[in-house]
Order: C-alpha cells, then structure tokens, then sequence
C-alpha cells in the first residue's frame, strides 16, 4: 500500500505564503520610486517641466480630469470600444475556430489565409476605417475586432490540436456526434488556450481602442489626449497617459481573475493555489 506524498513541506509553503505579500511590498516600492524620480528629475533641471512635469503637477491634473464630467464620458466611449470590440472578437474567434479545427479538410484550406492576414498590423487599416465609417465608433470597433479576433483565433485552433487522439477516437468509437465531441472532449482541452486567447485580446483590444481615438479621432481617452498634446497641456496630457496605463493593469488583473475562475478546475490553477 502507498501513501501520497505532499507536494510540498510546510517550511516551503510557508516561504511561498511569505512571498506574496514581500512581492507586493517590493511591487509598491518600485512604483513609489518612479513616481519620486519623476518628481526630482524636472525639479533639478535635468528634464524641462516642459516636457516632463513632476508628478506632483500630473497629480494635480489628475484630479482635474476626474472632476470633469467630459472625461467620464471619454472613459466611457473608450471602455464602450473595447468590451464591445472584444465581445464580438471573442465570440467570432471561437466559432470560426471551433469549425475550423473541426473539419480538417477545412484546416488545411484556411492555414494560408490565416497566416497571411495575421500578421496584418490593424493600424495599417486605420485608412480603411476611416474611408468607411469616419471617426464613428464603429471606425475603433473595426480595428479592435480585427487585432483581437487573431489573438482568439490561433489559441483556439492550438488548443483543438492539442487534443489527445486516443479520446478523440474513444469518443467516436462510442457513437458521440460532433457537437458531442465538441463540448466533452475538444473544449475541455482547448478552454486553456482559449482563456489565454481572451486575456491577450483583452490587452490589444484595449491598445487598439485609445490608439483608434488617437489616430482617428474617435469619441474616447485617445481622442482626449490627442487634445491635450495640441493644446500643450502637458500635464494634463501625462494625466491621461496615466489613466490609460491604469486601465490596461485592471484590464490585464481581472482577465486573469476571470482565467483563474473559469479554470478552477485545471491543473495549472489549482497547482497555483496550492502554492
């Protein structure tokens, strides 16, 4: 008879409850010594206030923009572009890819055309998308949905073929029908890939948005940005750059938070947890 051996002893699952919370400190250090180099930097003449102002004057700013119900309405329009952009991405990527994987005379067919529209850049579009539909929000939907749409795509297709053939032809042998053979053997394979897909196309989409607003001058934080770079006002300008940079860690935590709950029952997050 044998016994099960831990994972790990309690000296090193101490050492890594410990490490949690030393990483968070460090983490906060880290941050709080950016935020005091680019405070001394322009007060000590190395860098023009002109061009970089202390962070005590983009706080300052920051405090403006949210007291000011227009930048509540470009949040909105920016984060309207991204969660609808990535939705209709998410949703396209694992249907296209789930018949795809699923025919694969059909995989063979569309491997070159994938390969060839993948590494299109969505910026190089932007032209269509203003020919198309101006600066309206379906010109920031156009591009986010193309850039996250590959992203989706290519993991779900890697995670069809990752697939284990003897429970593919286990499935069969026992008469499941495609769909069948879809939702017990496929997806419970290719969710992984397919969660990783999301989170990647969550951070481009989210790219694609403010750079949409930017560029084409579409209601959102890129558009507002874009105003504040031609008006000179810099600090307000970091100020923005600042909210952009925030949300695309909130974007990037909480698709992990999602990730994390969505494969609970995966062996990668549960071996995390067990940490």
């Amino acid at each position: 008879m044998t016994t099960a051996t831990p994972s790990k002893t309690p000296a090193a699952r101490g050492r890594s409850v410990r490490q949690g919370p030393v990483d968070a400190a460090l983490g906060l250090a880290g941050a709080a010594g950016f935020l005091a180099l680019v405070e001394v930097v322009p007060r000590s003449g190395l860098v023009s206030p002109d061009y970089l102002p202390p962070t005590s004057r983009i706080a300052g700013a920051l405090a403006d923009e949210l007291a000011d119900a227009a930048f509540w309405t470009a949040l909105g329009d920016t984060l309207t572009g991204w969660s609808v952009g990535l939705l209709i991405a998410t949703v396209l990527g694992v249907a296209a890819g789930t018949a795809i994987s699923s025919v694969p005379h059909l995989r063979r067919a569309t491997a070159s055309t994938v390969e060839f529209l993948r590494p299109i850049l969505s910026v190089a579009l932007i032209p269509l998308a203003v020919l198309l539909y101006g600066t309206d929000l379906r010109s920031t939907l156009l591009l986010v949905v193309y850039a996250a749409f590959w992203q989706i795509l290519v993991q779900v297709l890697y995670g069809a073929q990752d697939v284990d053939p003897v429970a593919d032809e286990t499935a069969r042998s026992y008469g499941l029908s495609a769909r069948a053979r879809i939702r017990h053997v496929v997806w419970p394979t290719a969710l992984p890939y397919v969660m990783t897909g999301v989170r990647l196309a969550a951070s481009v989409a989210l790219i694609l948005a403010v750079t949409a607003e930017l560029v084409i001058g579409s209601p959102g934080l890129g558009a507002r940005i874009a105003v504040a770079q031609t008006s000179q006002a810099v600090p307000e300008m970091y100020a923005l750059v600042v909210v952009t940079g925030l949300l695309g860690l909130i974007v990037n935590l909480g698709a992990r938070a999602v990730e994390r709950r969505a494969l609970a029952w995966h062996q990668s997050v549960r071996g995390e947890a067990a940490l």
